[in-house]
């Protein structure tokens, strides 16, 4: 398996409890405005916008319009670093290996049924795993080839 996806699953596993943070129902620029008892008027000034602008913003980060650059702004303003992160579902390890499987079972599946048709089965079970093992290391090595089809 490729260093990148080990190191990169490394990574994702020690943001797993911060992923499974939920956001405040107002967002985080209202909770932690709120929690630092600062007005919007306050933190207006501090971005050098209107103190309209901030009841804007606040409403854009719970609709997901806000931009990346604009909570970054706002965030520094609030003391805060804005830390963006895409965490995946599950480890890369894992998905990368599954997509191989499917995708050598297919080929082994459409290769059987060819055989067969041409009447060049291949009676043993463990010569036909083998092959397939073989297809999942061949895909392993060459990742990129996962995702060509669907």
């Amino acid at each position: 398996m490729n260093d990148a996806i080990r190191h990169l699953d490394k990574r994702f596993a020690a943001l797993k409890t911060v992923a499974n943070c939920p956001r405040p129902p107002k967002g985080w620029l209202r909770a932690i405005r709120d929690a630092l008892g600062m007005t919007t008027a306050q933190l207006a000034r501090r971005l050098g916008v209107s103190q309209p602008r901030i009841v804007e913003l606040e409403q854009s980060e719970v609709s997901g319009s806000v931009t990346l650059h604009t909570l970054q702004r706002a965030a520094e303003a609030l003391g805060c670093r804005l830390v963006y992160v895409l965490v995946p579902e599950r480890p890369l390890a894992e998905v990368v290996r599954e997509r191989a499987e499917f995708l050598a079972e297919r080929q082994s599946t459409a290769v059987q049924h060819s055989m067969r048709l041409e009447d060049q089965a291949v009676p043993d079970r463990r010569a036909s795993k083998e092959l397939r093992r073989q297809a999942i290391d061949d895909l392993l090595r060459r990742p990129a080839r996962l995702w060509d089809e669907e």
